[in-house]
């Protein structure tokens, strides 16, 4: 029997097969996420074993194509970014609002000092500076900034094509400690900082509960100047976000409140607003008053008993839709006091535009949050079924973003192949539903989708840098892998003991601000695996951009140096 098929899938040929390649890709990943298992002292490198197992196929003769490989790499890494992407977009901004231009400042921060690092290294080591900005690009896992430097030194007066070579090499070189580096950084400095993940969750709580959040305050209404008018009038008086979500009469009765519930001296309101609006609506409305949960709820005085529960908005004619158009309150006389989108609490106003996926708090007699009920939805089977047009549509967006030049000194700065699908994927993930896309996607595909893009991404990056790097290494590279590490570790210990000590930041998102600063998926993986939430890939999407940008700009900058 002829076996020669067999021997071109599993060996290859002169000119690879798709089988090949696949059969190849499928068992370094799957060979990756085996040993991934595998743990020292508690500690794994988790899914960055594929990287490992990729540099070794490459290193014993693996063949496939370059170009086949480079479409793997880029198109695995555009999966990756767009569903972090999609699932941090609908709180992004909120975030940027609380604390992101902390972060942001910190990344750049973490270049800046990388940059000098290696300028500085060029002039003590008397190596090219061409190719130390080769080595600072895979020591910070940085291949749109490799880019950028290979055309800017491709153009310069001085072009030598071996100092060329060596910018690819060094990158070849550095990038795997590069992306162990980071790693091994977020380890050290949770020893160094002695990290304890069981006090880290308490504080992420707090700071949850903390000014972003609504909370729910009782107030006596005593504002003589108010008296008579209508809770919508009173929202046209003081620009801040609030819910007036019950009103206890004087003689004791519970209503339902909406806009049109007028206000009298001595009604007692049960109002929801953030921490920070808290004193100054208050004060607007009159004195602040204990009241218990049960004092609330139902009472002797109380007609008809009020009841209230969590709706998952899942119709899409609903998608996009505002509360003003739904017209719920005087429709059906409920209340809704409060919307979770992507695990965030919103204080509802009349112009929100309501998303698949969200879940709404409805307050109000149980028949009329039963029909509440069955006009949003509240069915988790019609959840479950995939929204594929957003994402390709958003990829394609994302390419035409990432490819647009931004700036020209004297090649174009752009911000690639991940950046632009990531800030696309934000953008869908918050005002897609404005334009009736339906972006919603179940936490369990989008981590599928993920896993598979990160898997694919790391793969080729392995099997693309396995050939010759032994031989750089042996030729004198093994120089560049430590100016390397000492490019990726020295940043990210300065900047996280500043993070930490002065800016107090909590340990979960200081290892998505590490991964971001670096542009290091494998790292964020690493992270997101550690801690079990999805702080990491929040401060992680909040730096990406600016970072991806600053980083190809820098690399330009120094070859300008040279």
């Amino acid at each position: 029997m002829d076996l020669q098929w067999l021997k071109d899938v599993v060996c290859g040929s002169d000119h690879p097969s798709i089988a090949h390649t696949v059969f190849i890709l499928a068992l370094v990943i799957a060979s990756g996420i085996a040993l991934s298992k595998i743990k020292i002292k508690g500690i794994s490198f988790g899914v960055t074993w594929i990287l490992f197992t990729g540099i070794a196929a490459g290193h014993i003769g693996v063949n496939i194509d370059g170009e086949t490989l480079h479409f793997i790499k880029e198109f695995g890494l555009i999966l990756f970014v767009f569903s972090i992407g999609l699932q941090v977009g609908p709180g992004f901004f909120s975030s940027l609002k609380s604390g992101g231009l902390t972060l942001i400042g910190l990344a750049a921060m973490v270049i800046l000092i990388g940059g000098i690092t290696t300028y500085l290294l060029h002039i003590f080591t008397g190596e090219p500076l061409p190719t130390m900005v080769g080595v600072m690009s895979g020591a910070v896992t940085n291949t749109p900034g490799l880019g950028a430097a290979q055309q800017a030194y491709a153009d310069s007066e001085l072009y030598n094509p071996e100092i060329a070579d060596s910018i690819s090499l060094g990158y070849a070189v550095a990038y795997p400690l590069g992306v162990v580096g980071i790693i091994l950084s977020m380890i050290a400095m949770r020893y160094i900082l002695k990290i304890d993940f069981k006090k880290e969750d308490e504080g992420l709580a707090a700071l949850s509960n903390e000014t972003a959040l609504p909370h729910r305050y009782s107030v006596e209404f005593t504002n003589k100047m108010l008296e008579g008018t209508t809770i919508a009038h009173a929202h046209t008086l003081i620009n801040r976000q609030f819910v007036v979500s019950r009103v206890m009469r004087t003689d004791g009765e519970i209503v339902m409140a909406d806009g049109t519930t007028t206000l009298s001296k001595g009604d007692r309101l049960r109002v929801i607003c953030t921490e920070d609006d808290r004193e100054a609506i208050l004060a607007f409305f009159g004195r602040p008053v204990e009241m218990t949960a049960d004092e609330w709820g139902a009472t002797a005085m109380q007609s008809t008993p009020l009841v209230s529960r969590r709706i998952l908005i899942t119709r899409e004619d609903i998608n996009g839709k505002k509360f003003s158009d739904l017209r719920l309150r005087t429709r059906y006389g409920i209340n809704i006091t409060r919307v979770n989108r992507a695990g965030v609490d919103l204080i509802p106003y009349q112009g929100m535009e309501l998303q698949m996926g969200d879940k709404v708090m409805v307050v109000g007699p149980e028949a009329a949050v039963a029909a509440a009920e069955k006009v949003l939805g509240n069915s988790l089977k019609r959840l479950e079924h995939p929204n594929i047009l957003p994402i390709f549509v958003g990829i394609a967006l994302g390419v035409l973003l990432g490819s647009l030049p931004l700036m020209n000194i004297p090649q174009p700065v752009k911000l690639g192949l991940a950046g632009g699908p990531l800030i696309v994927a934000i953008l869908l993930g918050r005002f897609g539903p404005h334009f009736g896309l339906v972006t919603y996607t179940t936490m369990s595909a989008n981590l599928m989708l993920r896993e598979i893009g990160l898997a694919m991404f790391l793969g080729a990056v392995g099997i693309g840098a396995g050939d010759g790097f032994i031989d750089a290494i042996v030729d004198g590279g093994y120089k560049w892998i430590g100016y390397g590490v000492i490019i990726t570790v020295l940043p990210l210990f300065i900047v996280s003991l500043i993070a930490r000590l002065r800016f107090k930041l909590n340990y979960y998102t200081m290892m998505g601000l590490m991964a971001g600063s670096m542009t290091d998926p494998p790292a964020l993986g690493f992270a997101n695996q550690t801690t079990g939430n999805d702080m990491p890939a929040v401060s992680y999407a909040t730096v990406y951009p600016v970072v991806m940008f600053l980083r190809v700009l820098t690399a330009q900058l120094l070859i300008l140096f040279a």
